[in-house]
């Protein structure tokens, strides 16, 4: 339904997006996840029209975002960080307005702004002047906009800023229930949205995507991504070195628990590597008590983390280059 090929869009000397790539199916939910000013908001511009490209191409429902620009805007639904609300309008005469220029018969429109309310969950706000609601509502009222022409392809920028965690849930509840008939794209900073709303995620950090995949499939794909907990009673040092010298552990945290000498560790693997019973063999065989072990999958913010925060060693040596 989506596809991008090479997009790049330059400010001057400044790149805010370098030659990314990437497809979205019909049907599919895809998060676009990364930091301010990593280029979120830059491509869903240009995959709206609003911003013309430096390079590459995109594509929506097979037409060209550039060369044939009406067609795509017919297609697809906006909602971008500031709704676009006309204050002294009605909720229903503005939702009426957005379906005239989207091209709704009119036949069908009052039908599209009472489904539209009925979705967005602003349905008794119907005649109230805009400027009156609160900036949670009006939230709403731009997401409402966004589908009441019940477009293929639905781009939604931060979506829930302004919400309280109720709104949330039931926009999140919508999202959901617009897949499979309609192809959306998420941009978000809430991780916890990618995860419990996604199918699959993108993750772009200085104009470049970092990272491809399902929330669940990224841990497998990082450097690091085995993690196992260890607790067990020893000499918090000898613990260290132990856990060190097992083939595979790049890298190990020791702490205190508690009194009575029980410490718990932290050990990270190479990837596609289990270390548990290399790790129970050592400790049991030092004659130390072994109360947990147990494996652990990064969660979606430390991947964030991982793969959006530059080493500055990394980046000084980069840039000597």
């Amino acid at each position: 339904m989506i596809e991008v090929q090479g997009l790049t869009k330059a400010y001057g000397e400044k790149t805010a997006v370098n030659n990314i790539s990437f497809s979205v199916n019909k049907g599919e939910i895809l998060g676009f996840l990364g930091p301010n000013g990593a280029g979120k908001t830059t491509t869903m511009r240009v995959l709206t029209g609003y911003l013309p490209a430096t390079q590459g191409t995109a594509k929506i429902a097979g037409f060209d975002v550039f060369d044939d620009s009406m067609e795509v805007r017919r297609r697809i639904g906006y909602l971008p960080e500031n709704p676009p609300l006309y204050l002294d309008m009605t909720v229903a005469n503005y939702l009426d307005f957005v379906a005239r220029i989207k091209n709704v018969p009119a036949e069908k429109r009052a039908q599209r702004v009472e489904a539209a309310t009925e979705m967005a969950k602003i349905a008794d706000k119907r005649g109230e002047l805009i400027k009156r609601l609160s900036r949670g509502y009006r939230q709403r009222v731009g997401l409402a906009q966004a589908i009441v022409h019940d477009p293929d392809v639905i781009i939604l920028d931060e979506p829930t800023v302004g919400l309280d965690p109720k709104q949330i849930i039931e926009v999140r509840h919508l999202i959901k229930s617009l897949a499979g008939s309609h192809t959306i794209i998420l941009s978000t900073h809430i991780l916890p949205e990618v995860s419990m709303t996604c199918d699959r995620v993108i993750i772009i950090n200085n104009g470049k995507i970092v990272a491809v995949d399902t929330p669940e499939n990224l841990t497998l794909q990082l450097k690091g991504g085995e993690r196992i907990r260890v607790e067990a009673q020893a000499p918090e040092q000898a613990l260290r070195d132990t856990l060190q010298k097992i083939p595979g552990a790049q890298k190990v945290q020791v702490d205190s628990v508690g009194s009575g000498g029980r410490m718990t560790a932290v050990v990270e693997a190479r990837q596609g590597q289990d270390l548990r019973s290399q790790i129970a063999a050592k400790i049991v065989g030092q004659g130390w008590p072994l109360f947990e072990l147990r494996g652990e999958n990064l969660s979606l913010e430390e991947i964030f983390l991982q793969l959006t925060t530059e080493d500055p060693a990394q980046k000084k040596a980069e840039e000597t280059k």
